[in-house]
């Protein structure tokens, strides 16, 4: 029972402690946030201290630098992690970001000017993070550049893990690692528990009191579970400071940050003796009350049926959502499907556990009745027997496979928000940040395919009820390349007017109305703006904009031949488009950021945040995955090892009955298969289907996946065969004669 709680607790340790790691992860990002000047108009100044914050994404990495301009006699707040605020042309980098940079040197040139310090650990998220402050002059950055305030925030403005998704982390977790740790420890106290009942009970024989034999029981039980307390603890402590230098996927953190708590310490010094002691007392108080029964070894009592009443109302919940799904009915609006789905999920696990014993023994009493293998009826006879035995043996890896298909619910439902399945990506940057000679250089960047500008129609002021339209500069080949299905009927040098079949047609586009568009013109005395007009045609363009891209929901397609000379949109998004490759999106990008550093580049589509908080809850899914297949298994392996220390008077009788060692083997696989199957069988199905109702109330666009399953089952074979393998050492030929029943 020590080595359980000590495996155990540290299993435990680790799943309380990510709240705290994902908490300093979020305090650190609010603490270094730079804030504006706000509550009055403030005009900037030449006095003032300005900023500018642009995030790029580095693979599903946000990449982060803040561009900082202060007078050179101003002294104003920093951030944590730095002593100063760089100077105009100097950089201060992550530890991280200086790797990377030594690795692509690509990425230089998105930051332009000396890298002259490294930020501390007070001013990063995590060892792994892209973070940077670039120093520059009052002029080289945008008008778009906000008055400094100082620096901190009360929340974070990107969290790790947002709350909502947090939530179903929590109990997607909870799933999968504290269900089956708490059978695992219930299995520990339990085995530990028969081992001592003969000895309390001929204590109780002896002349012991009933009080005194449980206080007996209850020193040895808190002893044994705190003595694997403090190892589990302690466990954890090494695990956390070597796993803090080696991370997961998407999450980093500093050794401090995942070192448990008083609260984590109290919780696992406490509730696992309490457990231990809960499950105990019991089986203690039976061989104090009854010691001739528990020293005689009666039959103990079946199991009862009571608790697959949890099982029908968790069905029924689970099942009724995807009834609703199947009728192509949307419940996610009703805030009933927050508690029901959840309750339905935990009374459908619980179930599974305590109906397991008695569907095992009444399948097992109508296979042995008709069956006429003796190895099978010597199996099924004492699963009839003694199902008990077998639900230790089966329920760890039953909750497992549960939870895995919740796992992959979770997984499905963020997945919708990653980066886009087109087969292109495309690049939004604002086109008045952009000069002439910017432009061509970018549409040399390696990679890029085609270009275009959108823009929108000028209307008086925000407010104005004037309709509005979208137009897309580009010709009839930059068209093809923008849209899914090359158009038909496109014609170079004309005006047309767009329609897309996947878009609703827009109500403000009128044919034959004209409407004003605004042009940057260069005269002798600077930049003019005047309006060019484009009247809409009634013939229209029937395209098919990719999903997603800047095409969609377009109005008019306006050739660059016809915008006047020497004028260029006053504003709107300059369009490039590539491939969608990981590599080719990050050598575009690359290639942006060297010659626009401070412009805003937009990865349509790409959503960096939720791709990095994609890739932390896989991690912690799957870390959560590993912690619960390592208490699985170690559950298995101590009730494979109390079946074998139960068995050797069964062996040894039919060894020298002259049973056959392969009659004796199958009766132990079938044993142990019988049971372990029916567990697993259910734990998919009713696993598949409380995923479905997961997905269906969770309000994605995805509400049956059957991706995960074939590896599911896969994984479910591989187990059924490992258990089976497991038990054929159990099956020793040796005969020991104080194993044989003399009763």
């Amino acid at each position: 029972m020590s080595l359980g709680c000590a495996m155990g607790v540290a299993c435990l340790a680790a799943v309380l402690t990510i709240p705290a790691i994902l908490a300093a992860h979020d305090s650190r990002a609010a603490a270094r946030a730079p804030q504006p000047v706000t509550g009055v108009l403030h005009a900037r100044s030449a006095e003032d201290a300005v900023f500018l914050t642009r995030q790029d994404p580095y693979g599903s990495q946000p990449f982060t630098r803040v561009f900082i301009s202060h007078p050179p006699d101003g002294r104003p707040a920093h951030p944590p992690g730095i002593n100063q605020l760089p100077k105009a042309g100097e950089v201060l980098v992550s530890p991280r970001l200086r790797e990377t940079l030594a690795e692509q040197p690509g990425l230089a040139g998105l930051l332009p000017g000396r890298i002259t310090g490294t930020i501390g650990p007070e001013g990063l998220t995590g060892p792994d993070e892209l973070y940077a402050y670039i120093g520059r002059s009052s002029g080289q950055l945008p008008y778009s550049a906000r008055p400094l305030a100082g620096f901190g925030s009360a929340w974070a403005p990107t969290p790790a893990v947002d709350s909502s998704t947090l939530d179903i982390l929590r109990f997607a977790l909870g799933c999968l690692v504290l269900l089956p740790l708490a059978v695992f420890l219930s299995v520990c106290a339990r085995l530990s528990a028969e081992a001592r009942a003969r000895r309390l009970a001929a204590l109780r024989l002896l002349g012991l009191s009933v009080k005194g034999t449980l206080r007996v029981n209850a020193v040895e039980t808190v002893a044994a579970a705190l003595l694997g307390a403090v190892l589990g603890v302690g466990v954890y402590a090494l695990a956390n400071e070597v796993f803090a230098q080696i991370g997961l996927p998407g999450l980093q953190w500093y050794p401090p940050d995942g070192r448990p708590s008083g609260t984590v310490l109290a919780v696992c010094l406490l509730a696992c003796p309490g457990l231990a002691w809960f499950v105990g007392r019991h089986r203690a108080r039976e061989a104090a009350l009854r010691p001739l029964r528990v020293r005689r070894g009666v039959q103990p009592r079946p199991p009862k049926k009571y608790g697959m009443l949890l099982l029908l109302p968790g069905l029924g919940v689970i099942c009724g959502y995807c009834v609703l799904g199947i009728l192509g009915r949307d419940p996610s609006d009703g805030p009933a499907g927050a508690v029901l789905v959840p309750v339905g999920v935990l009374l459908t696990g619980a179930g599974l556990v305590l109906a397991l014993g008695p569907a095992t023994a009444w399948l097992a009493r109508r296979l042995a009745g008709t069956t006429q293998s003796l190895s099978l009826a010597l199996a099924m006879r004492r699963n009839e027997v003694e199902p008990g035995s077998s639900l230790r043996v089966a329920t760890g890896l039953v909750l497992l496979v549960y939870a895995a298909s919740l796992a992959q619910g979770v997984l499905v439902e963020l997945a919708h928000v990653s980066r886009p399945t087109s087969l292109t990506q495309e690049y939004a940057l604002p086109s008045g940040e952009l000069s002439d000679g910017q432009r061509i250089r970018m549409r040399q960047i390696e990679g890029v395919r085609a270009q275009a500008v959108a823009m929108d129609s000028w209307i008086p002021r925000a407010s104005s009820t004037t309709p509005r339209i979208t137009a897309v500069v580009a010709d009839c080949d930059q068209l093809a390349a923008f849209t899914s299905v090359p158009p038909r009927g496109c014609v170079d040098g004309r005006v047309q007017r767009l329609t897309d079949s996947d878009m609703a047609e827009d109500p403000d586009a009128r044919p034959g109305r004209s409407y004003p568009f605004l042009m940057d013109a260069k005269d002798g005395q600077g930049v003019k703006t005047e309006k060019f007009r484009v009247t809409l045609p009634r013939d229209s363009l029937a395209i098919t904009a990719r999903q997603p891209s800047a095409f969609a929901g377009a109005d008019v397609l306006v050739p660059p031949s016809l915008l006047p000379a020497g004028q260029r949109p006053a504003a709107g998004q300059f369009l490039l488009m590539s491939r969608s490759t990981p590599d080719t999106v990050r050598t575009v990008l690359d290639g942006l950021g060297a010659l626009a550093p401070t412009a805003e580049i937009e990865a349509v589509g790409v959503n960096v945040d939720s791709l990095q908080q994609i890739t932390v809850v896989k991690s912690l899914l799957a870390a959560g995955m590993v912690l619960g297949l390592a208490i699985g298994v170690a559950a298995f392996a101590v009730s494979a090892a109390d079946r074998a220390m139960e068995s050797r008077g069964r062996l040894a009788t039919l060894n020298l009955l002259g049973a056959r060692p392969l009659t004796v083997r199958a009766a132990q696989c079938a044993q142990v298969l019988l049971p372990l199957a029916v567990g697993l069988a259910g734990a998919l199905v009713a696993g598949r289907l409380a995923e479905s109702s997961y997905l269906i109330t969770g309000g994605g666009t995805v509400h049956w996946d059957g991706d995960g399953l074939p590896l599911l089952a896969i994984c479910t074979a591989g187990i059924l065969l490992a258990a089976a393998l497991a038990s054929l050492p159990l099956t020793h030929r040796h005969v020991d004669l104080e194993h044989i029943r003399r009763d």
